[in-house]
């Protein structure tokens, strides 16, 4: 699932080589971060167009601010993980702490967009139910902070803990059976979380480590073992979630079904990058490329994710 030794950046040869190389990467990068950002502006739009459900206010903006607060959690587990993973050996600089100040801004950001939208005031919407949830969420990325700044980033694992459960209770759970669809959210994002988290954390400490090849590979060893796990989780609540949640007379008529069948298809490209990578790292093969892609796609799975959270729950229009 990881990038191996090496020739991973390909910026092999001479200098000049080298920066046309990076350059190139580099605007790559910043492209595929400007469609990341336009799908999480406009893709609950798009998903609704011709489905006859109301127009969500703010959707793109809530769903960009969800990113936000779902890639800073990501962050921070995987980096807890992935800190755990390396042992001993250089580690890259830790992103947690301005990823816990993103994730309590992103947070706190949505109770000023909730009290735009609805035409309330900030201190009527903080006594909603999604304004609490909010609240706690901000705060819990805060306290994350705090933990990280005092140099005890493993505290930091009970106010994440916090900040799953909340938007768990937040995301739309099953209104029939809440505590199960909650349990399943929890699960579901952290093991989302730390393989996110966890592959960026573990593609950077091998970049670090490339010089000694064993090292490097060990470090991906230990995380391939850790991801089958995170994978079986993903699968295991994504089914369940996914049959309680979607009628299946509406998958292709609702904006719901729409996002979440290109979320399946993509957590299947995602797999098959996984394996392909695993695959090329048993028999010392180059396995950057697939490694690579796997990260950009999970960014996308995450944007999707985010959407989902913002378009309508759709057994309105089941024939049920």
């Amino acid at each position: 699932m990881i990038l191996p030794g090496p020739s991973a950046d390909g910026t092999s040869g001479s200098p000049g080589r080298r920066t046309a190389v990076n350059a190139g990467l580099l605007a790559g990068a910043a492209l595929f971060a400007l469609l990341v950002a336009l799908l999480a502006a406009l893709g609950a739009g798009l998903a609704a167009r011709g489905t006859g459900e109301l127009r969500i206010p703010g959707a793109g903006g809530t769903t960009a601010l969800r990113v936000a607060a779902l890639a800073a959690l990501a962050l921070q587990l995987g980096e807890l993980a992935g800190a755990r993973l390396a042992r001993a050996g250089p580690v890259p600089r830790g992103w947690a702490f301005p990823a816990a100040l993103t994730g309590a801004v992103a947070s706190a950001a949505q109770i000023a967009l909730l009290a735009a939208v609805s035409g309330l005031d900030v201190t009527t919407v903080y006594g909603t139910v999604e304004g609490r949830l909010l609240l706690a969420m901000a705060n819990g990325f805060l306290l994350a902070a705090g933990c990280v700044a005092m140099n005890r980033p493993s505290w930091a694992l009970a106010p994440l803990a916090v900040v799953v459960g909340a938007e768990a209770l937040r995301a739309h759970p099953e209104p029939y059976t809440p505590v199960i669809g909650i349990a399943l959210t929890v699960v579901h994002l952290t093991a989302a979380s730390l393989w996110t988290g966890g592959l960026l954390y573990v593609l950077r400490t091998t970049w670090l480590r490339r010089a000694d090849p064993a090292a490097a590979r060990a470090v991906l060893a230990r995380y391939a073992r850790l991801a089958v796990w995170l994978f079986a989780a993903l699968a295991a609540t994504g089914t369940l979630s996914t049959v309680r949640r979607l009628p299946a007379d509406v998958v292709l008529t609702t904006a719901y079904g729409r996002v979440l069948i290109a979320k399946l298809v993509l957590v299947a490209v995602v797999s098959a990058l996984a394996l392909t990578a695993r695959h090329r790292l048993r028999h010392d093969r180059d396995a950057g490329p697939p490694a690579r892609a796997e990260l950009a796609l999970l960014a996308v799975v995450v944007v999707l994710s985010a959407i989902l959270t913002v378009v309508p729950d759709p057994h309105w229009l089941s024939v049920r």
